[in-house]
Parts: C-alpha cells; sequence; structure tokens
C-alpha cells in the first residue's frame, strides 16, 4: 500500500512539473533578464509591449499549431502561406484599395492550401512533414517569383491601422488579434467535441476510429484552420510592416513548432495547451529581445534559436518518456 502510494505521489509530481514547465522556464528567464539587461531597458513597458507586439504573428500561429501538433500532425506551410497571403493582399490592395477584396483573397489562399495539405494527408497518405515540406517550398517560391522578389507597398491607411499600426485605448491591434484568437483558440480546444476529437486523433487514431471519431475529416479541418490562421497572420505581417515581402514568416515554422512544445503539447499528439502555446510563443519573443539587447550578432542568435527547437523536443522527449 505503502509502494502505491508513493508511486501515486511520484506520477503527480511528474504530471505537475510537465504542466508548469513552460512557466517555470517563462519566469526563469524573466527574471534573469530583468537582472541582468536592467540597464538596457529590457523591463520597459514599451520594451514589453513590443515584445508582444513582435511576437503577434507567431503567437496567432501557434494557436492553429496546437491543433495540429496534438493531433499528430506537422505543418511547414505557415510561414510561406504568411508571405504569400501578405503579398496576395498587398497586390490587391494596390490594385482595387478594396479591403474586403484584399481579405477574402488572402484568407481564401489560405484555405485553399489548408485543404490542399489534408487532402495530400488524408486522401493521399503523405506523412505530414513531407507533404507540407514540399508545399512549402513552392509557395515561397511563388511569392517570389510573382512580384520578382520586390516588396508591394500598402497605401491603405485603413488597412494598416487596423491590422498592423493602430491602437486601442493605447493596446496595438495586433495585441488585441492575438487576445481574440486565443480565446477562441481556448474554447474549441478544451470545451468542444471537436477539440476532444483532435486530441483522441493524436492520442491513437486507430482507436478514435473505432470510438466514431471521423479522424481523416479531423485531419483535413485542422489543416484548413492552420491554413487560414497562418494567412491571417500575413495579413498582420502586411498591415504592420505596410507592404507585402516574400520574406515575411521566413522561419516562423520552426518557431511555432518550438512555441507550442514548450508550450507542453507533444509532438507525438494527444496532448496539448493552448495557452500552454501562448506562452512559448512569448517566451521565444522575450528571448530574442534579451539577446538582442545583450549584443549577440544575427547569427548567434539564429544558433541559440536553433539550440533552443533542439530542448523544446528534447523535453517533449522526456515528458512522454516519463508518461508511458
Amino acid at each position: 500500500m505503502q509502494f502505491k502510494r508513493n508511486n501515486l505521489k511520484s506520477t503527480l509530481a511528474n504530471l505537475q512539473w510537465n504542466k508548469y514547465m513552460v512557466y517555470i522556464v517563462f519566469f526563469v528567464v524573466f527574471i534573469l533578464f530583468s537582472i541582468t539587461l536592467s540597464d538596457k531597458g529590457f523591463l520597459s513597458s514599451n520594451n514589453l509591449m513590443n515584445v508582444l507586439r513582435q511576437t503577434a504573428m507567431i503567437s496567432i500561429m501557434a494557436v492553429a499549431g496546437t491543433f495540429i501538433i496534438a493531433s499528430g500532425q506537422i505543418d511547414l506551410t505557415v510561414g510561406a502561406v504568411a508571405a504569400m497571403s501578405a503579398m496576395i493582399v498587398s497586390l490587391v490592395l494596390q490594385s482595387t484599395d478594396s479591403i474586403v477584396l484584399a481579405l477574402i483573397c488572402g484568407l481564401g489562399f489560405g484555405l485553399l492550401i489548408g485543404a490542399f495539405n489534408g487532402f495530400l494527408v488524408t486522401k493521399l497518405k503523405l506523412p505530414s512533414f513531407l507533404a507540407t515540406m514540399g508545399m512549402m517550398s513552392a509557395i515561397r517560391g511563388t511569392a517570389m517569383w510573382v512580384t520578382n522578389t520586390a516588396a508591394v507597398p500598402i497605401k491603405n491607411d485603413t488597412f494598416t491601422s487596423i491590422f498592423g499600426i493602430g491602437e486601442v485605448f493605447g493596446i496595438s491591434v495586433l495585441i488585441i488579434w492575438t487576445i481574440i484568437f486565443y480565446a477562441i483558440g481556448i474554447v474549441v480546444f478544451n470545451k468542444t467535441p471537436f477539440g476532444r476529437h483532435v486530441l483522441a486523433t493524436g492520442g491513437n487514431e486507430l482507436s478514435a476510429t473505432y470510438s466514431g471519431v471521423k479522424t481523416q475529416k479531423i485531419k483535413l479541418a485542422i489543416f484548413i484552420i492552420s491554413g487560414v490562421v497562418a494567412a491571417f497572420a500575413g495579413i498582420l505581417y502586411a498591415g504592420r510592416m505596410q507592404a507585402g515581402r516574400f520574406s515575411f514568416g521566413d522561419g516562423d515554422e520552426m518557431s511555432v513548432i518550438a512555441a507550442v512544445v514548450l508550450g507542453g503539447t507533444a509532438m507525438s499528439g494527444g496532448t496539448g495547451s493552448v495557452i500552454g502555446a501562448l506562452v512559448g510563443s512569448v517566451l521565444m519573443g522575450l528571448i530574442n529581445n534579451g539577446l538582442i539587447l545583450g549584443g549577440l550578432t544575427s547569427a548567434q542568435q539564429t544558433i541559440v534559436r536553433g539550440l533552443i527547437i533542439v530542448a523544446a523536443v528534447a523535453l517533449s522527449n522526456i515528458t512522454q518518456g516519463k508518461k508511458k
């Protein structure tokens, strides 16, 4: 009896540690930077708000990324879709000055790519990693080809105010959009049958199928969601930078994966936390900000970001090993 009680306590301790790992790391990093970079303005309200603005697009894509990874899939097209969506929106605005038409075209592109990714995975049975890696290259190349790598400026002040540089009661619209997406994501993931079916699909697809879950439809749906959300992130990129550029979102797919995994979603699927993904993305933003304030070069920052991704995946594997 004593052995069973001790074993239960050990299991609960591991689960609590795993659940709150990202919050512990966030706290430690924040305190460390607050002490070492206090003379460089790390704790200033302007700097902290800037971190939230800069991570908004990653944070928003991490909402959909949680659904993707929790279902046992990977979507490497998010950065490329964001770039192409920004280009499409910019070109439509330049030609018609219609915000509604630009949004329809930009989001429609994300929907089509998401549906096609889902088709490749569910109908052609391609591994999501390989399918989306190929699509990522094709989309990024198309974004470069459309304008021969030239930027497309946006001169519509209403668009840039709503989707980029505007503020509401002193709060950046990028932060407000982030809050909206997380409010929706948390409810859908935690409170609806769809969220439970996503976790069931990632946890054990065969068992989920036998239980009546339409796993193929679930996977198709999450890829569509991922495509549309990535396209919206591209719209925010365009609004913030007041232009469309093929280089937007370069490397975002890795940042999204790292944020989601750091936030407690297992790479193997079956578990996930939308709010954890937010903390993970802001954590990465804090680290990037701290590295810049600390005077590290671009190359050194890239090295550190790569190590963070490795650490995130390793932590996920260790966590799953403890649970088995």
